[in-house]
């Protein structure tokens, strides 16, 4: 009998999928729980980009585009970085569109890893990271940037550059899932000089960038376009998670042999979402603004709540996540911690431990959900509190 299990190659089966879905389900089979595990925009895809994708849809635009992407949409996409950030990028040969910036990264880390190249991630991350580096059997370097308020310095930089001189990738997320933290522009021209005497090629993933509080968003591209592969897209601007877009820009001999890899993954992006897309980019500039003011809303509640509850945590700058530290007093690590809060306040949770170095003793909690619903799980959870 054959041995499936000896079939697959060992890279794939060490790799380990990220627990915060598992955990998110497992959660949700718990009644009358109010979840904050998932960070899922809950407002709908803004009616004029749906309109245009019904209307791509009747008109039959239903086949296969450029495997770049409709030049249409890469030009929409490489207009709206221009006038957010101050980006410069030719549609023609530094821009593809993707299947979400989870196929983004996916293609990256495959045309830049290899066995053994170490791959610097600043931790808390987003566990996909990990994953994706450990598939293409690379080595993640993380950097625990827990004692410095969540954020990579110069000086934590260089350290490990010190200690790793051959690494050959650093990602950043900014702002942060799941911390929420950001760069100012004097932090990220800081860290860019730092890059700037190195080999390394920056994958920087940015697409919570238009849920920025604090000013405008400042793109690490910005400061060292020749070494930054950029990531952004429409699922959290625009409420489009399901639309599936995502964008890579970066040096045109770079993104060429990324498109490769991307081009072998899925041929192209669905023709109507990407029509939808240009829309988006075109003539949506703005719709992210009444989203981020209600999530800024609902941020200002909850972090108050919670530091009234006795929960310490860093002000989120973007993103609809709050990172905070459990109390000492409930001597329980992160993942036994949600477990308890979701059986006995019914409020979910997700475990810091998911998020890598830094993050154990925290828990992560999404905003991106009704006010309602944060009022009723800080009532929740002021109950639990009393009752240690």
């Amino acid at each position: 009998m054959v041995n499936l299990a000896q079939a697959v190659q060992p890279n794939v089966r060490n790799t380990r999928l990220s627990d915060i879905y598992g955990f998110s389900e497992q959660l949700a089979q718990i009644p009358d729980l109010v979840s904050l595990t998932l960070g899922e925009p809950d407002f709908p895809t803004p009616e004029h980009v749906k309109q245009a994708g019904i209307a791509a849809i009747t008109a039959d635009q239903s086949h296969y585009t450029e495997t770049w992407g409709r030049l249409a949409t890469r030009t929409a996409a490489t207009a709206y970085l221009n006038d957010r950030y101050g980006l410069d990028y030719d549609p023609t040969n530094q821009v593809v569109i993707t299947n979400g910036v989870t196929e983004a990264m996916y293609a990256t880390l495959a045309t830049l890893v290899g066995p053994g190249d170490e791959v610097l991630l600043p931790t808390p991350a987003f566990p996909v990271y990990d994953s994706l580096v450990e598939l293409n059997e690379g080595h993640l370097v993380e950097i625990n940037t827990e004692p410095d308020g969540f954020l990579l310095t110069p000086a934590r930089l260089q350290a490990t550059l010190a200690a790793h001189p051959r690494a050959k990738v650093l990602l950043l997320n900014f702002p942060s899932n799941p911390t929420g933290r950001s760069y100012s522009a004097s932090q990220i021209a800081a860290l860019a000089q730092v890059v700037a005497h190195t080999d390394l090629v920056v994958v920087s993933d940015e697409i919570y960038s238009e849920l920025t509080y604090t000013g405008r968003h400042v793109s690490f591209a910005k400061y060292l376009p020749e070494q930054t592969v950029l990531f952004n897209g429409l699922s959290k601007s625009h409420a489009m998670t399901g639309w599936r877009i995502g964008v890579i820009a970066g040096p045109a001999a770079l993104v060429a042999e990324i498109a490769k890899v991307r081009e072998l993954m899925s041929t192209s992006v669905m023709t109507a979402a990407q029509v939808a897309a240009a829309e988006a980019f075109g003539n949506g500039m703005d719709d992210a603004a009444s989203m981020r003011a209600e999530y800024e809303r609902r941020r200002d509640y909850l972090y108050t709540a919670v530091q009234a509850l006795g929960f310490q945590c860093e002000k989120p700058q973007g993103a609809f996540y709050l990172f905070a530290k459990i109390p000492d007093r409930f001597h329980l690590d992160s993942a036994a911690f949600c477990q308890d809060v979701a059986q006995t306040a019914k409020v979910g949770l997700i475990p810091g431990s998911s998020f890598g170095a830094g993050g154990e003793g925290y828990v992560r909690a999404s905003y991106a959900t009704s006010m309602d619903n944060l009022h009723e799980a800080v009532q929740r959870l002021q109950i639990y509190c009393a009752k240690h």
